[in-house]
């Protein structure tokens, strides 16, 4: 008798707190990843799987950016390198530490980002949002630009509205 209603107890306490989970706001978090000494933040939700660096195929006539393309676990993905495709490339030779960054499956999009490093998860509570300085128009996919504890910058970078930026999708030069 004390184990069902143990198990009742169990029951309902999992259901509040289902329910607790569906109605309440989650904060923001973002995968942290530094390409050409800068710090940029891509949506956990938006991000996918991370891979080692793979044997990347070239591309006759893609631009410099679109790398190739690389066979991620039995999957083709186009390889972007990301500093070059935003223009803060450093002529810094290729790290160990360079990982590819796959898009969410969801975004539709067998992409893959070359970062030099990843920096761990960032979430709003470590972070600060930072005045918005607009020198003209910029990209739809950059989004807010942040600080952490350390002083150090961070610019969002909204991977959906890049999946579908005109730019990015015109690969050949």
């Amino acid at each position: 008798m004390a184990n069902k209603e143990a198990l009742r107890e169990l029951q309902s306490r999992l259901a509040e707190r289902l329910q607790a989970a569906r109605t309440q706001e989650r904060g923001k978090s973002w995968l942290a990843i530094e390409c050409s000494s800068r710090g940029f933040l891509f949506p956990l939700k938006e991000a996918g799987e991370i891979f080692a660096l793979a044997p990347i195929v070239p591309v006759p006539h893609a631009h410099r950016w679109f790398l190739g393309v690389a066979n991620l676990r039995g999957h083709l993905h186009g390889v972007v390198d990301l500093a070059g495709f935003l223009g803060v490339k450093s002529h810094d030779p290729m790290r160990e530490q360079a990982r590819l960054v796959a898009f969410n499956s969801a975004l539709d999009l067998n992409c893959a980002l070359l970062v030099d490093r990843l920096s761990g998860l960032r979430s709003e509570q470590q972070l600060t949002a930072q005045a918005d300085v607009v020198n003209g128009p910029r990209p739809a996919f950059v989004g807010a630009r942040y600080k952490d504890e350390s002083g150090r910058s961070w610019q969002e970078l909204n991977l959906a509205a890049l999946a579908s930026d005109e730019a990015f999708l015109r690969i050949v030069g």
